[in-house]
């Protein structure tokens, strides 16, 4: 019950953060996106024509009235229709929302628990040259943009110049032999570079919790070193790390997918959100914006409740 009422409670407050996200990103669409008129119509159109296409376009509508259309499209997953393709918005994110999770997942979870490894084992053999190796690791994984470890895992495994043994594009998921086939080189580019960022902050985090007076009263009292990582540091550092986690996912899904699936060309949301872009398609990008300022308060949610889970001291308030 006190956690059912802590979720109203959260979802509540989130409305102001979803007000203010949205409100702000669809004030910016509205006066800094493209004008759809005259891409329709051309530049020799007529008053009664131009007039025509604003009214179905809904742009002589007051600011208001088409904010509040738009908080209402939010509530009902009804976004119209897209500008470029004419396909049901909520059609065209329910279609590829699952094929970015199937692209960005195995990556994004497979990042994540690697470094959590290599910051337990640096922070293990702090000062020490394993230490050194793999913060060296790290720097180089933090120094490659994300493009050219995309280009360099292509190059090495799927063109003629390197092993050629997985497709150069597109996308399949027909059988679990070319899932794997084509998702196995944006995970390990995905991998490599996320590996940086995280495994500098987890062993921080680890190094950290490593100088605690319970930390030191455990070795005092002969816990084996094994047992002192697992539930005086590892358990005790979780709170950062889910963190970490969770408030990645909805950045992830949206802005980590949109570079892998428009190099690649796999059509998932991210691709989608780049064509959006580019052609001005706002029905499209209104519905990724809001979804994101949901996903981010639920994100803050999940993150209190995870807190509770693992640190029996954090009460829901």
């Amino acid at each position: 019950m006190e956690t059912l009422q802590y979720i109203l409670r959260k979802l509540l407050t989130g409305i102001p953060l979803l007000l203010g996200v949205t409100f702000i990103s669809f004030l910016l669409m509205v006066y800094f996106g493209p004008d759809k008129t005259y891409e329709l119509l051309g530049k020799s159109a007529t008053p009664e024509q131009i007039e025509e296409v604003r009214h179905q376009l809904g742009y002589d509508r007051p600011f208001i009235a088409r904010y509040g259309q738009y908080l209402k499209e939010l509530a009902t997953m009804d976004f119209g229709h897209s500008d470029s393709t004419g396909e049901p918005v909520s059609g065209l994110l329910s279609r590829t929302i699952p094929i970015s999770l199937a692209l960005i997942t195995p990556g994004f979870v497979l990042g994540n628990l690697i470094a959590v490894l290599l910051a337990l084992v640096a922070a293990y053999h702090r000062s020490s040259w394993v230490d050194r190796f793999i913060m060296g690791f790290s720097v180089v994984g933090m120094s490659i943009s994300f493009l050219i470890a995309i280009i360099g895992f292509q190059i090495l495994l799927s063109s003629s110049y390197g092993l050629n043994m997985f497709p150069v594009r597109g996308w399949n998921m027909s059988t679990v032999g070319n899932y794997l086939s084509y998702v196995t080189v944006p995970t390990l580019a995905t991998v490599f570079v996320s590996l940086g960022y995280n495994t500098r902050f987890y062993r921080a985090v680890i190094v950290e919790e490593m100088t605690r007076d319970h930390v030191r009263t455990a070795r005092a009292f002969g816990i084996p070193p094994a047992r002192i990582f697992y539930k005086n540091i590892l358990k005790n550092s979780m709170i950062p790390i889910i963190t970490r986690v969770i408030f990645s996912i909805p950045l992830v899904v949206i802005s980590g997918s949109l570079l892998i699936e428009s190099y690649f060309g796999i059509p998932g949301v991210g691709k989608v959100t780049f064509d959006a872009i580019t052609t001005g398609d706002q029905p499209v990008l209104k519905a990724v914006v809001g979804l994101t300022a949901v996903l981010f308060v639920l994100a803050q949610l999940l993150t209190d409740i995870l807190y509770r889970a693992v640190d029996p001291r954090v009460t829901l308030k």
